[in-house]
């Protein structure tokens, strides 16, 4: 098995669940490839220094492009804010690097697609941090969503709340940067690529969007207020190709939310419910059957749905986050070593941004548009 150096550039929350599924790999599913953590970077000397302790990476610099232009680095992980993604990954690209980034992808759909054009010019692989994607029952539900147990699928119902942005006394941050988007594109993302996941491209949609807290302080405790032009609740009423219609809801001012990254989807023969809250369980229910005894039965995650076998062989004690991204990480190293793509890809994460750049314009002009 031999190695591959893998460079990490930010040590937030995200470059922290890079590192540490990067790391947790080898020990789980024996990949073609053995991930080395090669290299963090990080504008902030004293984060870079504690993460190159804490994951036992060989090297650590302040400079991105340092790290880009490695010769021992062969993956380079992008985990700051989406408005460096672009310049990040086609620098990454343009020296040969696979590029794994997390989402969304770009600030617009024009960004997206030429970071998705690159990477294909150039033959190498990509990954976009849509891990909950990456859950085993949510490819279970979309195997019998393509099987036809579901029938003739009529309608979709998603929402992604979050409860981050609820106290108005909460500061301005990147994410409130009028240059990209608010929670249409930092949680309406998720939801998006889940609706996409299980049902197909989207063909058209109608977009309403809402700015609950009109302006924050600057910074933690102070006085001077700054305006925000961002959406705190994106609502979207959508059409597939596929032929059903349906709703989505991207809201981080959800007061009491933590993760309700959730779906129902309704067929002519069954249906399913789903919560990223209790991720670990799907709902399904099955028209047949006699009256009076039909009723959402629970599957539970277990070594059936892999790889969950692999973390743990009883049902029933439950896979986590970090494990979703450990998942991410084992099915790009296969696709680096010349396995199937398992995505989401650039490709993907440029489609589910034109569905963003849409529900934008849509909500401006205030009409229904088609998703070019």
């Amino acid at each position: 098995m031999p190695d591959i150096g893998v460079g990490i550039i930010g040590t937030g929350f995200m470059g922290r669940a890079h590192a540490m599924a990067y790391r947790a790999v080898p020990g789980i599913f024996a990949p073609p490839l053995r991930p080395a953590l090669e290299m963090i970077a990080d504008s902030d000397a004293a984060g870079a220094e504690r993460a190159f302790h804490a994951f036992g990476f060989r090297r650590m610099t302040t400079d991105w492009r340092a790290l880009v232009a490695d010769p021992s680095v062969s993956i380079v992980c992008i985990t700051t804010p989406t408005a460096l993604h672009r310049e990040m990954a086609l620098a990454a690209i343009a020296a040969g690097k696979h590029v794994h980034c997390e989402k969304p992808l770009a600030l617009d759909a024009g960004a997206a697609e030429e970071m998705a054009r690159a990477a294909e010019a150039a033959g190498i692989r990509t990954q976009v941090g849509f891990n909950y994607l990456k859950n085993p029952l949510l490819g279970r539900a979309r195997e019998m969503i393509a099987s036809g147990e579901l029938g003739e699928i009529t309608n979709f119902r998603g929402i992604h709340a979050e409860g981050y942005m609820a106290d108005p006394e909460a500061p301005w941050t990147w994410r409130l940067d009028p240059a990209g988007a608010g929670a249409i594109a930092d949680i309406g993302s998720h939801i998006i690529g889940l609706a996409r996941f299980l049902l197909g491209p989207i063909a058209e949609l109608v977009a309403d969007l809402e700015t609950v807290v009109k302006e924050r302080p600057e910074a933690v405790g102070s006085a001077r207020r700054r305006a925000v032009e961002v959406d705190d609740i994106a609502r979207l009423t959508l059409r597939f190709a596929r032929g059903c219609g349906g709703t989505i809801e991207a809201n981080w001012a959800a007061t009491g939310r933590t993760m309700q990254l959730g779906f129902e989807v309704t067929g002519s023969r069954g249906a399913f419910s789903f919560t990223q809250e209790r991720m670990n369980e799907l709902l399904f229910f099955r028209a047949a059957g006699a009256a009076g005894t039909r009723g959402f039965t629970r599957i539970e995650a277990g070594p059936e749905h892999p790889p969950y076998g692999l973390f743990c062989p009883a049902a029933g004690h439950q896979l986590g986050f970090n494990a979703l991204k450990t998942i991410e990480a084992a099915d790009f190293l296969r696709a680096i070593a010349g396995g199937p793509e398992a995505g989401p890809d650039f490709r993907e994460g440029a489609e589910i941004q034109k569905v963003i750049d849409t529900a934008l314009r849509s909500a401006r002009e205030r009409r229904w548009l088609g998703i070019p």
